[in-house]
């Protein structure tokens, strides 16, 4: 069976992620970064990686861009400059704020599949298991790759914008009001470090398993029943 091979452009926290769990299936990844230093810096940390340069991305079967949404288009022009078109190659789009179609709209002769990651790096990094979303029919080759790193869910790439988008908010909104709330009962602030970093994420993945303990249960009891109250006295106005 002829070997498949992958490319990846982004070593950011999500390519980082993505390249540590890759590492633990063995599969060889080419990195590609514009400073071939740091390239090699990051290879060094994975015995599947090697580093390429733009010429050798005409040979890949799939160049997955962990790139920020403003970098994937500039850098896909360069890298046509430099190769022309190649279109034997799956091209990857993981940049949740740039829709797949406006790569598509600009460079109709690739073949550009859209899989957006649902969820925060640090969590796929340290435990695996993420979600990717697509509104595409993949190749196979493609869907394996991300099987390799958790689960795959078929839907719209606007969803993925919004849960993310609604989830950032409300995480930053209830980091911001604990902040205020500590500071306001005069608290060290070490304290309101503390819960930021460590408890009050642990109590949210809590919650989200099922296995609260006995005071965090109290506590949905209570905010359950303020939320009740709350909807009664506005059917009530």
């Amino acid at each position: 069976m002829e070997k498949i091979k992958i490319g990846l452009a982004g070593m950011g926290m999500l390519g980082t992620a993505m390249m540590h769990h890759w590492c633990e299936k063995n599969r060889e990844i080419g990195v590609y970064h514009p400073e071939m230093l740091k390239a090699r810096q990051f290879v060094g940390n994975y015995p599947n990686g090697y580093t390429m340069n733009k010429k050798e991305m005409s040979g890949l079967d799939i160049l997955v861009l962990a790139l920020p949404a403003k970098e994937v288009l500039p850098f896909l022009r360069d890298v046509i400059a430099e190769n022309g078109v190649f279109s034997g190659t799956a091209i990857i789009n993981m940049a949740t704020a740039l829709h797949t179609i406006e790569i598509k709209k600009e460079f109709p002769q690739l073949s550009v599949w859209g899989v957006k990651f649902m969820g925060h790096a640090a969590d796929l990094f340290k435990r695996g298991e993420g979600l990717f979303i697509t509104e595409s029919l993949l190749p196979d080759q493609v869907k394996h790759l991300f099987f390799d790193l958790g689960e795959m869910k078929w839907d719209s790439e606007e969803t993925v914008m919004k849960v993310n988008k609604l989830a950032t908010y409300y995480a930053v909104k209830t980091a911001v009001e604990i902040e205020t709330e500590f500071a306001k009962q005069g608290l060290d602030p070490q304290y309101a470090e503390r819960a930021l970093r460590a408890l009050s994420p642990e109590v949210m993945r809590s919650y989200s398993e099922g296995s609260l303990g006995h005071f965090g249960k109290e506590v949905v009891k209570e905010l359950k029943v303020g939320l009740d109250n709350e909807a009664a006295s506005k059917l009530s106005t």
